[in-house]
C-alpha cells in the first residue's frame, strides 16, 4: 500500500500518496499544493479540493483549496515594507489597495525525489525564487524552497527547507491556509486550539499588534463547537502552550494539525461567513504586516534570513480514529 502513483488534474501531472488509511494527492506544477486528501477508512475527503470545472478560479485563488502555502502569510499594508535599508513593493490585490498572501502562487515545482518504503512513502520537490520573475520583482531574494511530502499510514508530514541563496539579509514569514471539511455539519465537531490572546485588527483587517482578551474564545482552549461560528480571527500561541489544533467529530473521528514550534507563532481561524463547509485552520510564522510593525521579533515573528543560512520546519497532519480513543 505505501507507493506513489502519478494521476492528472486539469491536464497538469499529479503525485499520490496512498497509505492503507489515506491517499494524498500533490499538484507540484501549480503551486505544489497539497489538493486532496482521501479517508480511505471514513470515505470521506479531508480537505476542500478543486474540482476539475474550477480551473479559472483555482489560477486566480489557488489559496482557497487544499494546503496551500502563503509566502508570506496574511496583509501587508499597501503591499510596502523596507528592510535593512531596502525597499520592497509587492503586487496591490485587496479591496483596500494592500497586499495579501505573498508570492508563492501558481509556480511549477521540480519533482527531485521519490521514496517508497515499508514505513511509507514520500515525494521531495523544490523551486528557485529566481526562476519567477514576478517574484524577484517584488522580493528580490533568491530563495531555495525544498519540500517533502511523507505519508506514514494516518500521519502526513510536510517537512519544508528554506535556504537563502543571496548575499543580503531578507525577512521571511509563511504560513498554510489549510481548508478542512466540515461537511455541512458544523454542530457535528469541535475544535480545540490552545491560545491566550485574539490580535486587534484594524478597518482594513490589518493587525496593529495590539492583543486583546479571548473573551468567550477562551472556550478554545478546553473545545468550542463550531455551530453559529464565524472567524477571520489572529489568535496567539501562549508561551509554553504547545502549537496544535484538534479538530473533532461528535463521534470520536477527526484529526490534530501541528506545526513546528520553533517558528510558528499564531493561527488564524477563518470561515468565510458562518461556519458550514469548512474550516480553514492556519499556522502561521509572522504576524500579517509583521515588517511593518514597531516591535521586535519575539511579538511578529519575523525571520531574518542571513546570506547562506538554511531553516527547516514541519507540519503534520494526524487522523483520528474512533477506535483508537
Amino acid at each position: 500500500m505505501n507507493q506513489v502513483t502519478k494521476g492528472q488534474w486539469n491536464g497538469y501531472d499529479t503525485y499520490i500518496l496512498h497509505s492503507r488509511e489515506l491517499e494524498v494527492t500533490l499538484l507540484p506544477w501549480l503551486g505544489n499544493n497539497v489538493i486532496s486528501i482521501w479517508d480511505n477508512i471514513q470515505n470521506r475527503q479531508v480537505v476542500r479540493r478543486p474540482d476539475e470545472n474550477e480551473l479559472a478560479f483555482y489560477m486566480q485563488k489557488p489559496y482557497h483549496f487544499g494546503m496551500p502555502m502563503l509566502i508570506p502569510p496574511g496583509r501587508i499594508r499597501g503591499g510596502h515594507f523596507e528592510y535593512e535599508g531596502r525597499e520592497y513593493q509587492f503586487d496591490r490585490n485587496t479591496a483596500g489597495d494592500n497586499h495579501i498572501h505573498g508570492l508563492h502562487r501558481t509556480q511549477p515545482w521540480r519533482v527531485s525525489d521519490i521514496e517508497e518504503d515499508e514505513d511509507g512513502c514520500a515525494v521531495t520537490t523544490e523551486f528557485l525564487t529566481a526562476d519567477d520573475p514576478r517574484w524577484m520583482e517584488q522580493f528580490p531574494a533568491p530563495l531555495k524552497l525544498e519540500m517533502t511530502l511523507r505519508l506514514q499510514g494516518s500521519r502526513l508530514t510536510q517537512h519544508l527547507k528554506v535556504t537563502h541563496l543571496g548575499n543580503l539579509p531578507v525577512p521571511f514569514g509563511i504560513g498554510f491556509h489549510t481548508w478542512f471539511l466540515l461537511d455541512g455539519q458544523p454542530g457535528d465537531w469541535t475544535l480545540q486550539l490552545p491560545v491566550d490572546a485574539v490580535y486587534a485588527l484594524d478597518q482594513d483587517l490589518i493587525t496593529t499588534g495590539e492583543v486583546l482578551p479571548l473573551g468567550p474564545l477562551e472556550q478554545l482552549n478546553q473545545g468550542l463547537n463550531l455551530q453559529g461560528t464565524n472567524f477571520d480571527t489572529l489568535l496567539r500561541i501562549g508561551k509554553d502552550q504547545p502549537v496544535e489544533a484538534l479538530l473533532l467529530r461528535k463521534d470520536g473521528y477527526g484529526l490534530k494539525y501541528s506545526a513546528d514550534p520553533e517558528f510558528y507563532k499564531l493561527w488564524v481561524l477563518y470561515t468565510k461567513g458562518e461556519a458550514n463547509e469548512f474550516l480553514c485552520i492556519e499556522p502561521y510564522t509572522w504576524l500579517p504586516n509583521a515588517p511593518n510593525l514597531q516591535a521586535g521579533p519575539e511579538v511578529t515573528g519575523l525571520i531574518r534570513l542571513e546570506p547562506g543560512q538554511y531553516i527547516d520546519m514541519d507540519l503534520h497532519v494526524d487522523m483520528i480514529y474512533p477506535d483508537e480513543s
